[in-house]
């Protein structure tokens, strides 16, 4: 018994840390396989001690994007360069430029923290694509708004492709953690189109660097959670208690709000540098976001559905919000009421993934917990005969993300459950052993 109680054991403590290691590399985003931010570094001319490069930031992740307050990216200088200049972006901090005398420059820092200037700076202080705060959209919600550029002069550096080396150890925060860089590679010279279309430049030299994102390295508990309601059932699954803390040991790293806290809002008013950190409502579930998910009529050709987004958090106004729903029908979405829509299919031929979206100066801001803290839209579908059906939790979402976090779903046998035959024969069989009984106090009088 003892040895059978090991093994036992053993497989368990195995089995335990296999989950976690899968939750800790959830870096792959299987509806986004190909997601990623990709640094460009394009050295566009040469200077007396060193060059002029422009920096481009692509978010080509389809539904992450990179809210307020913004990105800042980081590296680490290969030898002893120095920034004279920059337009578009600035270092947060100079460093000891002690050693300068008269022309003093930008940054002296070994390893220097740029970020982004903010909409209203003068122009000659701008380039292209720059001086947005540090926001960036998803590639698949507004490719238009998924660039930022700054532009630097490095001093102290290579003057040829031969003695230019590559900054390394990349830091990229938007604006906590959660991304990881990889090392710069030298790649073809990016080439440039004249605005007439008339002529094609190049770079003197380009690198490139990849970013990519894990959940798990962002935050240690998830950020937003899904529940559940039908019109077939009375039962409405909430999210999962402590989904994303307990009451009892206050938040992530925080406490919440009772909303009938006097003087609410001096209680929850914070201008600090941390104020992307949530600060949330108390409820069960403790998260700064949920969805619910609301199987609403049956019609004979459709189904409809509604969905609510309601914001827990006191800290943040969500701009440009997305949603991202798995499910089977959505291969036969007729009408969606009031939010945008996008088709997901990372994979070809199978389209069951949707991303959703407000509409622009009607939605597309969720604002801060309180009664203006929600968003709903309804989504009609075409019934496919071959696959449609109330039973077995069909009619709920496969998986849900939030501005690109996977919002964690109640159990599958909390689901609301279709009436069916079981029910009736439940009943049917306390009604027979009921009868019994009674049939067999009568036999037992007469004896």
């Amino acid at each position: 018994m003892g040895l059978f109680r090991f093994f036992a054991s053993t497989i368990l403590v195995l089995f335990l840390l296999s989950s976690f290691s899968f939750h800790s590399t959830d870096a792959f985003d299987p509806l986004d396989p190909n997601g990623n931010i990709t640094i460009k570094w394009d050295v566009i001319s040469w200077a007396p001690d060193g060059y002029v490069a422009v920096v481009t930031m692509y978010n080509f992740q389809q539904y992450r994007h990179i809210q307020a307050p913004g990105w800042s990216l980081g590296w680490t200088w290969a030898k002893k360069e120095v920034i004279w200049t920059m337009m578009g972006g600035q270092t947060t901090e100079q460093g000891d430029c002690s050693k300068y005398k008269g022309n003093i420059p930008h940054c002296c820092k070994k390893d220097p923290t740029v970020v982004d200037m903010l909409p209203g700076t003068p122009y000659n202080q701008q380039i292209a694509n720059c001086c947005k705060g540090g926001v960036i959209n998803s590639w698949g919600q507004d490719p238009a708004n998924a660039v930022s550029s700054f532009q630097i002069s490095v001093g102290a550096a290579g003057t040829t492709n031969k003695t230019v080396r590559v900054p390394k150890n990349f830091t990229l925060k938007a604006p906590g953690p959660g991304y990881t860089c990889g090392p710069a590679k030298i790649v073809k010279p990016t080439k440039f189109v004249s605005a007439d279309g008339r002529r094609v430049t190049q770079a003197m030299m380009t690198w490139n660097v990849t970013c990519t994102y894990s959940q798990f390295l962002a935050q240690k508990t998830p950020t937003c959670c899904v529940s559940l309601s039908s019109f077939y059932n009375d039962t409405i699954v909430p999210c999962p208690t402590c989904t994303c803390g307990c009451q009892s040991n206050g938040t992530q790293r925080g406490s919440c709000v009772d909303p009938e806290t006097p003087h609410l809002a001096s209680v929850v008013s914070d201008h600090g540098k941390n104020n992307y950190v949530p600060l949330v409502q108390c409820t069960k579930h403790m998260c700064p976001i949920r969805i619910h998910w609301h199987v609403k009529l049956n019609y004979k050709e459709y189904w409809r559905v509604k969905i609510t987004i309601t914001n827990f958090n006191y800290r943040m106004n969500y701009t440009q919000w997305n949603l991202v729903v798995q499910h089977p029908n959505f291969d036969n979405l007729t009408t969606l009421f009031s939010f945008n829509y996008k088709s997901l299919t990372p994979y070809g031929s199978i389209n069951d993934t949707a991303m959703l979206w407000g509409v622009k100066f009607y939605n597309d801001l969720l604002m801060q917990a309180g009664p203006s803290g929600n968003v709903q839209s309804e989504l009609l579908f075409r019934k496919d005969a071959s696959t449609f059906t109330f039973e077995k939790g069909w009619a709920f979402p496969h998986r849900i993300y939030f501005n690109g976090d996977n919002c964690v779903m109640p159990p599958p046998d909390a689901y609301p459950y279709l009436p069916n035959a079981g029910s009736r024969w439940e009943v049917s069989l306390i009604t027979l052993v009921v009868t019994l009984i009674a049939s067999m106090a009568v036999v037992l009088t007469y004896i």
